[in-house]
């Protein structure tokens, strides 16, 4: 197995091996694990997988979960269909920085994802160090978020668009939950920004500490938040990965977000996913 880093922040390519063989080879499993721990996210080209292999492979990072709006491919619990055509309803956007379901009590620990097809130009994801921005924030921010905990929501997100007793239905379902500002992973034990698109507002911002009157509340939490969040931006953190059919990629969603770009209408976009569950942020 080859491993050739692809940017100073963060991402592998992988070479030299058939993925589909980590579902069965312990060695080859666990030098992936090793490699994603390291790298954060992990690429691979040329792979040609059936659903079962591609579950297969998912499942020596863990158990795999089903998106509630999204059902599972036929016969394979786990792998859902994130397909985009000309005629896709023009509301089913991708493009924002996020940690994927952040609106779960304990979020995705990665994905396993697979390109069937893709359009000849446009259609990248890009992936955000989120470690790296955490580490480089000025000092007196670290101090001041170091406690910080901020609501996170579907409703605000994709939810928005449906009706409102399909939309209250489905938050009575999966209440809004509250995440650490700054999460340490549970492996390596480093701290990384935990904030994306479905972070809606700190919920323990509002103290004497930070508010001397009421006036201070609204544009110094926003300010903040908008700042924190603006830190998946910057170039210097990031990784943009050009699909092409057989292409594989594999992340931790617990220290990066990913924003997959939707520059390539009317074009067929078709991936196959498989997520893997986590555990309670901390």
């Amino acid at each position: 197995m080859q491993i050739e880093r692809l940017t100073c922040a963060l991402g592998a390519e992988i070479s030299g091996i058939r993925l589909a063989e980590a579902a069965t080879n312990d060695d080859l499993a666990g030098a992936l694990e090793a490699a994603l721990l390291e790298h954060k996210v992990l690429f691979l080209r040329d792979q040609d997988m059936t659903d079962a292999e591609h579950a297969g492979v998912a499942r020596r990072f863990g158990e795999l979960e089903d998106h509630p709006l999204t059902s599972s491919v036929d016969g394979e619990p786990g792998i859902i269909h994130i397909w985009k055509s000309p005629e896709s309803p023009p509301e089913r956007y991708e493009n924002s920085w996020h940690h994927d379901a952040t609106w779960r009590e304990c979020p995705p620990m990665g994905a396993v994802l697979r390109c069937l097809e893709c359009p000849p130009v446009g259609g990248d994801t890009m992936w955000a160090n989120m470690e790296l921005a955490w580490e480089r924030l000025p000092d007196h921010i670290k101090e001041d978020i170091a406690d910080l905990r901020a609501r996170h929501s579907m409703e605000s997100v994709f939810m928005a668009a449906k009706p409102i007793e399909e939309r209250l239905a489905m938050k009575e379902r999966f209440p809004d939950p509250e995440h650490p500002v700054v999460r340490t992973h549970p492996v390596t034990g480093r701290k990384s920004l935990m904030l994306g698109a479905f972070a809606t507002h700190f919920t323990n911002h509002h103290t004497a500490s930070r508010v001397r009157f009421g006036q201070d509340a609204a544009p110094g939490r926003n300010d903040l938040m908008n700042y924190l969040l603006s830190q998946a931006t910057i170039p210097e953190y990031q990784l943009r990965w050009r699909w092409k059919p057989g292409s594989v990629a594999i992340w931790d969603n617990r220290c990066t977000q990913h924003y997959a770009v939707m520059d390539y209408p009317p074009c067929v976009r078709r991936m196959n996913r498989a997520t893997i569950k986590g555990d309670r942020p901390f």
